[in-house]
C-alpha cells in the first residue's frame, strides 16, 4: 500500500484518536482519569477556596460609598443583636435586667467582641435589645459569630422564662449557608435514586446504569477540586458547589447517554463482526464529536456571563465551564475504556455459558447473527409523536410556535427584585429573630449610609450640611424620627458618614422612594453645595437598587454576545447559516416560554397554591435568574440541537432526501433525548424543593425548559421547520448540496 493511502487514517479527528487509545489501553485510561480526579481534589483541598470579599461585590454608587467609607476606616462594624422578650405577657423589668447583665458579662469576655453597647428598650416596652459589636471587618464576621451564638444559648438556658435569641447580618449569613448545605444534601438524596431508576429503565442493566453515574460523579469531584484552585484567580461567590452539582449531574449523564446510545447502535448494526475497540472508534467518530461540540457550545455560551462584570455571574460561569469541560474529558477518555472493559467482560461470560451449554450447533458461523434494527430507529410512540411534523409540517409548526409564544407572553410583565432577607426561608432561626427584632424596633429594618468626602478644611461645612439633610429626613414620614442621625468623621477629617434609618422593609416601595429622595433631593440640596465635596449613599436598599441597574445595563451586551456566538458556533459546525439561524430562534423560543412559566408560577403565586411555597419566595423573580437562565438554557439547548441535527446531517450526507433525513435523525435520537431530558428534569426539579428562592426559580425554569425543548422544540418545531425548508436548510454548504443532488 502506498504511503499516501495511509494519510486519511492519520488525519482522524482527535476525538477518535483519543478514544482509540483509551480503547486499546483501557486500564491506563481509567487509571489516568482517576489520577486526574484525585489530583484535582488534592490540589483543590490543599489550596482551599478563596471566597469573594465585600470589595468584589461592590457596584454602582453603593459600591463607591462603601469604598470611600472603607478607605477612611468608617466601614460598617459587624453587629449582632441579642433580643430579650417575654414568652408570654409583659416583660418583667427585674428578669430582663438580669438577662441583660448576663449577656453583657458573657459577651465582653469573648475575644471576638469589641464592645457591648447599653441595652435599648422597644417603644412598647415589650422587648430589650443588646447590641454586640464584633471586631474586624463585617465581611469576616461570619467566621467568628459561633462563640457569640453559644453564649446567647447559654443565657437562654439560664433564663428559661424569657426568650433570648440572637440575630444580625453575620448570624443570618451563617444560617443561610447552613441551609444551603442541607439543601444540597437533600438534592443529592432526591436526584441519585431517581436518576438510577431512569437509567435502569433505559438500559435494563445495573452495570450500564453505573457507567453514566460514575462518570458524572467523578466529573463533579474533579470540577470541585479545580474550582477551589481557580477561585484564587476568580473568587467564588458561594454558589460554586451548587452549580457544579446542578450542571455536572445533568451534562455528565447527558454526554454519556449520547455516547452509549451510538455504541449500542454500532454494535447492533455490526452483529458481532466488530470488536469492542472498533465499535468505540465508530461511536467516537460521531457521538464523540457531538459531545465535544455540545460541551464547547455550553462553555462558550456560559462564558458570555463574564461580560456582566459581576462576581456572582463570574462565579456561576466559572463553575459551569469547569464542570462541563470535566464531563467532556471523562466521556472522551474514561468512557471508551469502560465500554471496552464491559464488552470484554460480556464476551467472556458468553463464552463460559457457551462452553457449559450442551453441544448444539445452530445455523450460524460462530458469531451471533446481526440484530434487526429498524431503519429509522424509531419506536411506535415516537412515530406517533412525529406524525404531525411529518404529515402536516406547516400546520404543526404554526400551532407549536403559537403554543410557545402563549407560554412566553406572561414574561412581558416580569418583575425583577434582588432577593434578600425579606425573601429567605423563615426556617432559619436568626431570620425568625430578625422578624421579631424589626417588629419591636422598626428603625433597624433599613439603614442608608451617607458617605461624604471633601477637603479637610471643609469638614465643618460638611457636618452642617449633613445635619441639615438629617433635619429634612426627620420631618419626612419615609424616615425614622426617633433620634437625630449621628455623624462619624475620619481621623484626617476628609470623610464623614451619617446613617439614616427608614422603618420599611428592604424591598418595599417606601424604602426605594426614601433612597431616591436622599440621592436626588436632600443631599444635592445640602451636601452638594459644599465646594469639592463628593457624596454617595450605600446600604441594603442602595446595594440592591444599584445591583439591579448594573445588571440591566449589562444585559444587552451579554444577550447580544450570546446570540452571536451561538449562531457562529452552530453555523460553523454544520456549515449552514440557515441551521445557525434556526438554532438561535428555537433557543429564544424555549427560553421565552420558560420565563413566561416562571412568572406564572412564582410571580403570580401559582407555585404557592400547587406546591405550598412561601409567598416571600414567589412575589417577584430573583434579579439574577433571567440572565443566568438565558445563558444556561442556550448552552443546554445546544446539547439536543447538536445531537439531533448531527444525526440528520449524517443521513443527508448519505444522499437521503432532507425530509427522510429529518425524520430519521429525530427518530434515531428520540430515545436518548428523552432519557437525557428525564435525567435533567429530575436534577433540576429537585432544586424546587430547596429553601433559597432563587434556586427554586432556577430549578423550576430549567426543568420546564428542558421538557419543552425535548418534546415540543425537537419533536415538532425543529422537524417541521427543516422539512419545510428542505434543501435550503443546508445553505450555503456545497458538500450538502452535492449530497442532496
Amino acid at each position: 500500500m502506498r504511503p499516501t493511502e495511509q494519510r486519511p487514517k492519520e488525519k482522524r479527528p482527535v476525538t477518535v484518536r483519543l478514544a482509540a487509545w483509551s480503547a486499546r489501553h483501557p486500564w491506563r485510561a481509567l487509571a489516568g482519569w482517576l489520577a486526574f480526579v484525585v489530583l484535582c481534589l488534592g490540589v483543590g483541598l490543599a489550596a482551599g477556596t478563596h471566597q469573594a470579599t465585600a470589595e468584589d461585590h461592590r457596584v454602582g454608587e453603593a459600591g463607591r460609598a462603601e469604598t470611600l467609607a472603607a478607605e477612611a476606616g468608617l466601614g460598617h462594624e459587624p453587629v449582632e443583636q441579642v433580643l430579650i422578650s417575654a414568652r408570654s405577657g409583659p416583660l418583667e423589668e427585674a428578669a430582663a435586667r438580669a438577662a441583660v447583665r448576663d449577656v453583657t458579662a458573657r459577651m465582653r469576655k469573648l475575644p471576638e467582641v469589641a464592645r457591648v453597647a447599653p441595652p435599648v428598650r422597644s417603644a412598647d416596652g415589650g422587648a430589650l435589645r443588646v447590641p454586640v459589636i464584633m471586631k474586624g471587618a463585617e465581611a469576616d464576621a461570619d467566621d467568628h459569630v459561633a462563640p457569640l451564638a453559644a453564649q446567647t444559648a447559654a443565657v437562654q438556658r439560664s433564663h428559661p422564662h424569657l426568650r433570648v435569641a440572637e440575630t444580625g447580618s453575620p448570624s443570618v449569613s451563617v444560617g443561610v449557608d447552613t441551609q444551603r448545605g442541607q439543601d444540597l444534601a437533600l438534592s443529592e438524596a432526591i436526584t441519585l435514586p431517581v436518576t438510577l431508576l431512569t437509567l435502569l429503565a433505559v438500559f435494563g442493566s445495573a452495570l450500564m446504569v453505573a457507567v453514566p453515574l460514575l462518570l458524572a460523579l467523578t466529573s463533579i469531584a474533579a470540577a470541585i477540586g479545580l474550582s477551589m484552585t481557580v477561585s484564587h484567580v476568580l473568587p467564588d461567590a458561594g454558589v460554586g458547589a451548587s452549580i457544579i452539582l446542578l450542571i455536572g449531574m445533568a451534562v455528565g449523564v447527558d454526554y454519556t447517554l449520547f455516547y452509549l446510545k451510538r455504541e449500542r447502535e454500532e454494535r447492533a448494526r455490526a452483529g458481532g463482526r466488530l470488536g469492542p475497540e472498533a465499535l468505540v472508534e465508530l461511536a467516537a467518530a460521531t457521538s464523540g464529536r457531538a459531545v465535544v461540540v455540545s460541551g464547547l457550545a455550553v462553555v462558550v455560551s456560559t462564558a458570555t456571563l463574564y461580560l456582566a462584570t459581576d462576581v456572582i455571574f463570574s462565579s456561576l460561569a466559572t463553575s459551569t465551564v469547569i464542570v462541563v469541560l470535566a464531563a467532556v474529558l471523562s466521556s472522551l477518555t474514561a468512557l471508551p475504556a469502560l465500554l471496552v472493559k464491559i464488552a470484554q467482560r460480556a464476551e467472556r461470560r458468553a463464552a463460559r455459558r457457551e462452553r457449559r451449554r450442551p453441544v448444539r450447533r445452530e445455523r450460524r458461523t460462530g458469531r451471533r447473527p446481526a440484530q434487526r434494527v429498524r431503519p429509522d430507529g424509531t419506536g411506535r410512540i415516537w412515530r406517533a409523536l412525529l406524525r404531525p411534523a411529518s404529515a402536516h409540517p406547516a400546520r404543526a409548526l404554526c400551532l407549536a410556535v403559537l403554543l410557545m409564544l402563549g407560554l412566553a407572553a406572561p414574561a412581558l410583565g416580569m418583575q425583577l427584585r434582588v432577593l434578600n432577607k425579606d425573601s429567605h426561608s423563615r426556617e432559619i432561626p436568626a431570620l425568625r429573630t430578625y422578624d421579631r427584632l424589626t417588629t419591636a424596633f422598626p428603625d433597624l429594618r433599613v439603614q442608608h449610609q451617607i458617605v461624604v468626602r471633601a477637603p479637610a478644611a471643609h469638614a465643618p461645612e460638611v457636618a452642617a450640611a449633613l445635619r441639615e439633610a438629617g433635619a429634612r429626613t426627620h420631618s419626612d414620614p419615609l424616615y425614622a424620627t426617633d433620634a437625630t442621625p449621628p455623624l462619624r468623621t475620619s481621623r484626617d477629617r476628609r470623610t464623614t458618614t451619617m446613617d439614616v434609618a427608614t422603618p420599611h422593609k428592604v424591598s418595599s416601595p417606601e424604602a426605594l422612594t426614601s433612597l431616591d429622595r436622599l440621592r436626588t433631593d436632600y443631599l444635592p440640596a445640602t451636601v452638594g453645595k459644599v465646594p469639592g465635596a463628593e457624596f454617595a449613599v450605600s446600604g441594603d436598599v442602595a446595594h440592591d437598587t444599584d445591583y439591579l441597574a448594573h445588571q440591566n445595563e449589562k444585559l444587552p451586551l451579554v444577550v447580544g454576545a450570546l446570540l452571536l456566538v451561538t449562531f457562529l458556533m452552530t453555523a460553523l459546525v454544520f456549515r449552514s447559516v440557515v441551521i445557525g439561524l434556526v438554532g438561535v430562534a428555537l433557543n429564544l423560543l424555549s427560553a421565552a416560554a420558560a420565563f413566561g412559566l416562571v412568572v406564572i408560577f412564582f410571580q403570580h403565586g401559582l407555585a404557592s397554591t400547587l406546591f405550598g411555597f412561601d409567598t416571600a419566595a414567589t412575589s417577584a423573580i430573583g434579579s439574577r435568574v433571567p440572565l443566568f437562565l438565558f445563558v444556561i438554557l442556550f448552552g443546554l439547548s445546544m446539547d439536543y440541537q447538536v445531537f439531533v441535527v448531527s444525526r440528520i446531517r449524517e443521513a443527508a450526507l448519505r444522499g437521503v432526501p432532507t425530509r427522510e433525513a429529518v425524520l430519521h435523525g429525530v427518530g434515531a435520537s428520540a430515545k436518548v433525548v428523552t432519557s437525557a431530558a428525564a435525567v435533567m428534569v429530575t436534577v433540576f426539579a429537585s432544586y424546587m424543593f430547596l429553601h433559597l428562592a432563587e434556586m427554586k426559580q432556577i430549578g423550576f425554569s430549567l426543568a420546564v425548559a428542558v421538557l419543552l425543548d425535548a418534546f415540543v422544540i425537537r419533536v415538532v418545531i425543529l422537524p417541521s421547520a427543516l422539512i419545510l425548508l428542505g434543501r435550503a436548510s443546508w445553505w450555503p454548504s456545497r458538500t450538502m448540496r452535492r449530497a442532496q443532488g
